[in-house]
Order: C-alpha cells, then structure tokens, then sequence
C-alpha cells in the first residue's frame, strides 16, 4: 500500500524515546485509567481471555497433555499483544481526540497484524516442540506419568532440576526474542502504514535502546499475570485489559513523543 494514497495513515519516521525508569508505572495508571473509563469494554476482554485460559487448561487435561500447561501459560502471554488489539484502539481513539485527530480517520493495517500473529504462533510452536524436545533428553521416551508425579520429579530430583534450568533458559532466549519483536509491534500496525517487519525491526531497536525500563515492564506483566494464574485466571479478567491499554500508552510514549 502506497502512504501517498491513503488517506488513513501517517508515516512515522524511527524516531524512539529513551525512557526514564518511572515509564513503567505511568503506562500502568494509564491504562489503569482507560480501563475505568470503559470498564464493561475492558471486561469484556478480561472476560474473553479468562474462558480462553480455561478452555486450553481443560482440553490439556482431557487429551491427556497436562505437560503442555507450563509453555501454554507462557504462549498466552506471548499472543496476548494480538488478542488485545481492541484495546488498544480504545485507547488510541482517546488519545488522538484529546491531541484534536479525526478519530475516525484511524485504520489497522489488519493484513500485517495477521503476518506477524503468524510469526509469533509459528514461533509459540517452536518453543513448544524445544520443550518435548527437552523434556525426552531428560526423561526418555516414556509416556506422560501425570501432573503430580511430573512435579515430584521436576522439583525434587537433580535430574528434574536439571532440566528445569535447561528450558527455563532456553525458554528465556525465545521469550527474549518474541518479548522484544512484540513489545510495540502489534500497537505499531494499528497506529501506522508499516509492514509486520519493519513493526518487529522497531519494535527489537526500541527494546534495545531501554533494555532494562523495557526489564522492569516485562517484570511488571509476568507479576501481574503470574498473581492472576494464582487466582485461577479469575485476576485476568482486570488484568488483561488493564496491560492492553498500558501497552498501548507504552507505544505511544516510545514512539510519538519527542525523543530525549
């Protein structure tokens, strides 16, 4: 699509902000903030992710698969930024009226969306294959032998343990690398005429530039999401669109304010 014929999109330049360590907590009362101001919008969200999470926990246990739940728990924080997109044109939609824009002149390069929530299931997938992959070397071929015998052996054995720091650390460089491509790409393609790549190409340059605000936001989302699992997913309900909107205000803070 040529940004000279439409109408609907702005080219913007990579110009990226180098944020202060105080960033994390203002997405967060913002998005606090917008949830407030739509709540039944937000929950409705909540609400959708809450079934969702319930439903693979579910369809795990019944085919028998309950040694999926520790990579499927991670991957839903990894396609979160896709399911949440509604949120962040609610929350663009008031940004750009409080700056005076035309909201309705705002359009999702949805085509993009698409290619890039292909990448990050392709990449979900991968993770998930590294896992049986691990998982054989440590304990063989063996069939699954349940959820409470699996555990017994993951944290009170040396083999187990074993194996734990294997894939928690090759389970980090996947959510290192699909964290810092997803981080603003997903906002971008809703907010400018970019492809899924140059969205992911930025979106790896600004995590980089503020690696560890960027840490403590990662920290902030894995806390937060950690303690709603805890909640038997009962917390994601406010939670999820609450992250939603402070993503968005996170993008638009990296990339559309003046650089310092």
């Amino acid at each position: 699509m040529n940004a000279t014929q439409d109408e609907y999109f702005e080219y913007h330049p990579l110009v990226v902000k180098n944020l202060d360590h105080e960033a994390p907590m203002r997405w967060l009362k913002a998005g606090w903030a917008d949830f407030k101001n739509r709540p039944l919008f937000g929950l409705m969200y909540g609400l959708f992710f809450f079934v969702l999470s319930w439903t693979t926990v579910i369809f795990l246990f019944v085919t028998k698969m309950e040694w999926m739940l520790l990579p499927a728990a991670a991957g839903g924080i990894l396609v979160g930024p896709v399911l949440a997109i509604g949120l962040y044109r609610e929350s663009q939609k008031r940004i750009a009226a409080s700056r005076g824009k035309d909201v309705r002149k705002l359009k999702i390069n949805s085509t993009q969306v698409a290619l890039i929530g292909a990448i990050l299931m392709t990449l979900l997938l991968i993770w998930i294959r590294a896992a049986v992959i691990i998982y054989a070397l440590f304990f063989g071929l063996t069939p699954f032998p349940g959820l409470q015998e699996t555990i017994t052996e993951l944290f009170f054995t040396v083999n187990g343990l074993t194996m734990l720091a294997v894939g928690s650390a090759v389970g980090g460089l996947f959510a290192a690398l699909v964290y810092a491509i997803s981080a603003f790409s997903i906002p971008m393609l809703v907010d400018q005429d970019v492809d899924g790549f140059t969205a992911m190409g930025r979106s790896f340059v600004a995590v980089n530039r503020n690696f560890w605000v960027m840490i403590h936001w990662a920290a902030i989302i894995v806390a937060l999401t950690g303690l709603s699992f805890l909640t038997l997913f009962v917390g994601m309900i406010v939670v999820f669109p609450v992250l939603g909107h402070a993503t968005w205000h996170a993008y638009d803070e990296v990339f559309n304010s003046p650089a310092a």
